[in-house]
């Protein structure tokens, strides 16, 4: 029914542009709930996450943390002759996401949702256009889950570089490499890199990677990432690019230009809405280009929804599965859902690992008094090793024992323990309740129950000892 309250015929009740993890929980749930709905999708099933984001990301930093284990391997008796094939990786990861966007095809296809191979722009608030074919749909309601895109810097050779989506198919694993960036993407493939023998240098126009985080967590990754070998330039960016011979040559902000076998952008990410056709269906976007949206997903189009990366509030797969999933179920399961987007428990798959639940330290002291609680310690399978980095947890709660704000682990299996404590501080746990669960041992997780006094406190807005 359009806003006349005149019944009119359309070809789907839902046509979902963008076949990433939003969107097709979207559609699938949808589809079960009984709506007609089509997926459309240019390239391949399973979106950024699938094909060319997280899970390819995490199996190549397995690959990268062999040789830390092999590393390992002598002080626990054991002798090692390993070499590594990087053609190998690549083979086995496309097999990998083979077999994963054939699953989520076929979960799409279980319920009904039609599979569209297409590019689509929106012509209207109930309307696309296929851009191969000509054909122009219909629907009742439109989704936009088109995701996001690696954002490219506006320099000189800019061509000459490339981003995450190249960095899993190289054709040849590069002798040295320069990244540019100090979010997550960045130090993840530092990571990756290194663990591969590769020189690696990373290069960020702030003072310390990882902005936002703790201040504990980025001293330790940073430490962590010197010790791998990765050389660290800060307060810098690159210029410009140029292509010699077989070289990159980069060109700082500071003069200095030095060569590179691969030079990578990892600068942050756009909304993928340009050139989509929004504003024909009177969508308001965002001032960085994303699709502006209330509670429930509904852009200022009432027709039009949008979940995932496209509306900028959190670039987290699992967000846009919860957002794609509780869209189904306000439209078409009568159950209004609303996405919490203030509790997200967050991993680097960096090495060392970071896991992340709640406030900061700088956060939490804005919001009161509040107690913190810091251990330290060489992991356990260092202790026999001449290895001496080592695994900070923090835990952030309300004073004496009150309520816990938040949670941060650096170190082995960090991003394991981070999703458990999830749980916990979603549900208000406080200190107390920490103090009461037993200690596994001998675990690095139990330091977290097993907390006897603060480190410090914050009193009035001031650290004491």
């Amino acid at each position: 029914m359009n806003d006349l309250g005149t019944y009119m015929a359309y070809d789907y009740d839902l046509l979902v542009i963008g076949a990433g993890s939003g969107g097709v929980r979207a559609a699938r749930m949808s589809a079960t709930y009984g709506a007609k709905v089509a997926i459309i999708e240019e390239f391949r099933v399973g979106g950024t996450c699938v094909i060319r984001g997280c899970v390819p990301k995490k199996l190549y930093v397995y690959a990268s943390r062999f040789a830390d284990q092999f590393d390992l391997a002598p002080s626990f008796g054991w002798q090692v002759d390993a070499s590594f094939d990087w053609p190998t990786l690549v083979a086995a990861k496309e097999k990998e996401i083979t077999r994963l966007e054939a699953a989520y095809t076929a979960n799409l296809e279980k319920p009904g949702v039609e599979i569209i191979k297409e590019r689509a722009v929106v012509t209207g608030p109930n309307s696309i256009k296929l851009l191969g074919s000509g054909r122009e749909l219909t629907a009742e309601r439109l989704l936009i889950a088109t995701g996001s895109h690696p954002h490219i810097p506006d320099i000189p050779g800019a061509e000459f570089g490339i981003t995450s989506n190249e960095a899993f198919d190289l054709p040849t694993l590069p002798k040295t490499i320069l990244i540019e960036g100090g979010g997550y993407i960045a130090v993840e493939f530092a990571t990756i890199f290194a663990g591969l023998g590769v020189d690696t240098t990373l290069i960020y126009r702030g003072e310390r990677v990882l902005r936002g985080f703790d201040e504990d967590m980025r001293i330790g990754l940073e430490a962590g990432l010197t010790t791998r070998g990765v050389r660290l330039i800060y307060q810098t960016t690159v210029a410009s690019l140029a292509k010699m011979g077989d070289a990159v040559h980069a060109t700082f902000s500071d003069g200095v230009t030095a060569p590179f076998d691969a030079v990578m952008f990892a600068t942050g990410r756009r909304a993928n809405t340009r050139g989509l056709g929004l504003e024909t269906a009177g969508v308001k976007l965002n001032e960085d280009g994303s699709v502006a949206v209330d509670a429930y997903s509904q852009s200022s189009a009432p027709s039009v929804y949008a979940v995932g990366d496209v509306t900028g509030r959190a670039q987290l797969t699992p967000v846009a599965i919860r957002e794609g999933w509780y869209f189904a179920e306000t439209v078409y399961n009568n159950k209004p859902l609303a996405v919490d987007h203030s509790i997200i428990p967050t991993a680097v798959f960096s090495e060392p690992e970071i896991g992340v639940v709640g406030l900061n330290e700088e956060e939490a002291a804005t919001h009161g008094d509040i107690d913190v609680y810091v251990a330290r310690f060489r992991p356990m399978q260092n202790t026999l090793s001449t290895k001496t980095e080592r695994m900070v947890l923090k835990l952030i709660t309300e004073k004496d024992e009150g309520k816990v704000l938040g949670v941060h682990i650096l170190g082995p299996s960090a991003a394991e323990m981070i999703q458990l404590v999830g749980i916990a501080v979603g549900m208000g746990a406080t200190k107390a309740d920490f103090d009461r669960t037993i200690a596994l041992h001998p675990s690095a997780a139990e330091e977290l129950v097993t907390f006897k006094a603060p480190s410090y406190t914050y009193r009035d807005g001031k650290k004491t000892s």
